[in-house]
């Protein structure tokens, strides 16, 4: 029974992974949260992390992976790259290379010294920019390859996997949490919290989604929302 078991949530206090840290609550006994600091230029997002955290009740952990701006040139990372789109199929200039890789592994090692071995993390190959660490199948080798290089059993879950943003809200409202990804979580690009910037990829992608969520809710129909 997972209920009987500890999870470590990666979290960067975004829409995504705030929603997996409450579905972990309710599918553990216990849960952890790591975070990393992995030179974003928003800062902010990781005292919001803490925050959630903190009124959560949960243990949070920030490991430094600064290196990853060392190596790797995005959006994310570096004030004078703008925010775009992939062109001609490539990927959009927010990819960070590694990332999911890295944290996933530190999560690993992290997990097994407080004695979790699922990790749980919010990455979607349904709703997403073509990040290729964002797959299922990316995931599922990761699985296998930590625990062959670890000797432990982990699972990683990914309740998000499947699900659409529309989707994603919904099991937050199911969850019991709506209001709260709504108001607390930072998702922005532009580092904004609640609603964010309204204009930025991240922003479009979840409003989106909120709205369609809501109208279904409601009774509305909309072709086009």
């Amino acid at each position: 029974m997972l209920k009987e078991e500890k999870a470590v949530v990666v979290f960067s206090g975004g829409q995504d992974s705030t929603t997996c840290l409450v579905w972990a609550l309710q599918n553990f006994k216990e849960v952890v949260t790591v975070t990393f600091d992995y030179g974003q230029r928003h800062r902010d997002e990781i005292e919001c992390a803490k925050e959630i955290a903190n009124e959560l009740g949960v243990s949070f952990k920030v490991l430094d992976l600064q290196l990853i701006s060392q190596l790797s040139a995005n959006a994310l990372t570096r004030d004078d790259i703008k925010v775009e789109a992939g062109k001609e199929g490539g990927l959009p200039s927010t990819f960070v290379e590694g990332r999911n890789h890295l944290f996933l592994s530190f999560a690993a090692i992290y997990g097994k010294q407080v004695g979790a071995r699922h990790i749980v993390t919010g990455v979607c190959e349904t709703d997403f920019s073509g990040y290729p660490d964002c797959r299922d199948s990316f995931i599922k080798s990761l699985n296998v390859t930590l625990n062959l290089a670890m000797d432990h059993q982990f699972v990683i879950h990914t309740p998000l996997m499947w699900l659409d943003k529309k989707e994603t809200w919904q099991l937050a409202d199911e969850l019991g949490y709506l209001d709260f990804v709504q108001e607390k979580t930072l998702t922005c690009y532009e580092g904004i919290r609640g609603a964010g910037c309204g204009e930025c990829p991240a922003c479009e992608l979840r409003k989106k989604g909120l709205d369609l969520y809501i109208n279904e809710k409601n009774g509305v129909l909309h072709d086009d929302v």
